[in-house]
């Protein structure tokens, strides 16, 4: 006979939030990290100033870079819609981050400052 394990469930951690409550939160966070998990091709057309990337879709490479970020800090993530970075705040949440913040809408609805990449 089987035994069956309990499901296993999270409790996420993460806001969705409006642009101008994403932005004015992110302003008013000490310390508060911002994260690009676009493509590198897409945030070659442009990112918001002071972000990093994290590109979703290597997935190696996203699980091993979140694995070296401060859990202690909280993080703006956004992508091209809000879907991918919806997503990642959903596996840093799992992952014990206590403090993400998903930009709805994403790149394609942003209204603010948009800078050249720096590498």
């Amino acid at each position: 006979m089987l035994a069956l394990k309990p499901k296993q469930t999270f409790e996420f951690t993460m806001e969705e939030l409006q642009q101008q409550e994403w932005k004015d939160k992110f302003d008013q966070t000490k310390g508060a990290v911002l994260l690009d998990v676009r493509r590198p091709d897409e945030w070659e057309e442009g990112i918001i100033p002071g972000a990093m990337m994290i590109n979703l879709m290597d997935t190696q490479a996203f699980v091993e870079e979140v694995e070296k970020l401060d859990k202690s800090k909280a993080y703006f993530i956004y992508c091209r819609s809000g879907n991918r970075s919806g997503q990642a705040c959903r596996f840093m949440s799992q992952q014990g981050f206590t403090e993400v913040y998903n930009l709805l809408g994403g790149m394609l609805d942003w209204k603010g400052e948009v800078g050249p990449p720096i590498m």
